[in-house]
């Protein structure tokens, strides 16, 4: 059997080690100008293009023959998408399994709506590489990886929420405390899979704090941690310190995030994918 991993580029993964993986590409679209969510994007430019860019913004979804490359000359596939509520990803990823698996009828395919974004992705993934590592049946980690992601979460902070409100992901009165000089919204991916904003914070250390609590309100203790930054690696290295106050032994993971992600967290934004203690 040929076991293959994938994702689409909301995982902010592009390769992974050891194990068969295919990440397929997201885009960003503007007036102006078309962003491949790929390694070769240069992602501060497209940042900085976005950014000043007064007319609409959005993301793209693959489509199904993208996720139909992606599964091609495997027969055993997870697939991992972003949060069914904030793309069609999980949708086209479903009609090509059906696809994939009619015409090749020993094929399986798993795919899994993350319901979160960036690095809960990456904890998914992760486990189902230590899984398939481990020589587990496919069927088995099919189950297990469900009961896995109920207790994995994404907690953010962010300083903008232009582009978020521009897509209806956020109102509009929420993106404009959060373009007051020095405001942080701290929130979380809701279990429905979508963006909950639940503090305003002036001040990135009073966020980092709130994120920190936001954490272990929901239940961490402990676990495994990857915090993905948009150009803000200081505020990705106090809330490690935060943890590691508390639990020393922690293992924490950086990331920059990618072309989809930045373009939702934007510059200054911190996404962070964790365990809680029934993981």
């Amino acid at each position: 059997m040929s076991i293959r991993l994938t994702a689409d580029s909301s995982a902010n993964l592009f390769t992974m080690q050891d194990v068969s993986f295919a990440c397929v590409p997201m885009k960003i679209i503007t007036t102006e100008a078309e962003f491949v969510d790929n390694p070769s994007l240069d992602v501060a430019d497209m940042v900085a293009r976005i950014k000043a860019t007064k007319g609409k913004s959005g993301t793209s979804c693959p489509n199904i023959q993208d996720w139909l490359d992606a599964f091609e000359g495997a027969t055993e596939i997870f697939a991992v998408t972003i949060t069914s509520n904030l793309s069609g990803s999980y949708a086209s990823c479903v009609q090509a399994a059906e696809e994939y698996q009619a015409a090749h009828p020993d094929a399986k395919v798993t795919v899994i709506d993350s319901l979160s974004a960036g690095p809960e992705l990456g904890l998914i993934l992760e486990k189902l590489r230590l899984w398939t590592q481990e020589g587990r049946d496919y069927d088995r980690i099919a189950q297990d990886i469900q009961n896995y992601q109920k207790h994995t979460h994404l907690s953010f902070s962010l300083e903008s929420l232009t582009n978020l409100a521009r897509n209806g992901r956020v109102s509009t009165a929420v993106a404009k405390i959060a373009g007051v000089l020095g405001i942080r919204v701290v929130g979380v991916a809701s279990d429905e899979g979508t963006l909950e904003p639940l503090h305003k914070i002036r001040g990135e250390r009073k966020a980092m704090e709130a994120l920190y609590q936001d954490m272990k309100n929901r239940g961490y203790a402990g676990g495994a941690v990857r915090i993905a930054n948009c150009y803000n690696e200081p505020a990705a290295k106090l809330l490690e310190t935060l943890i590691r106050l508390e639990y020393p032994k922690v293992t924490v993971e950086h990331e920059r995030c990618t072309g989809l992600c930045s373009f939702y967290a934007e510059r200054g934004g911190l996404l962070v994918g964790y365990e809680d203690k029934n993981a």
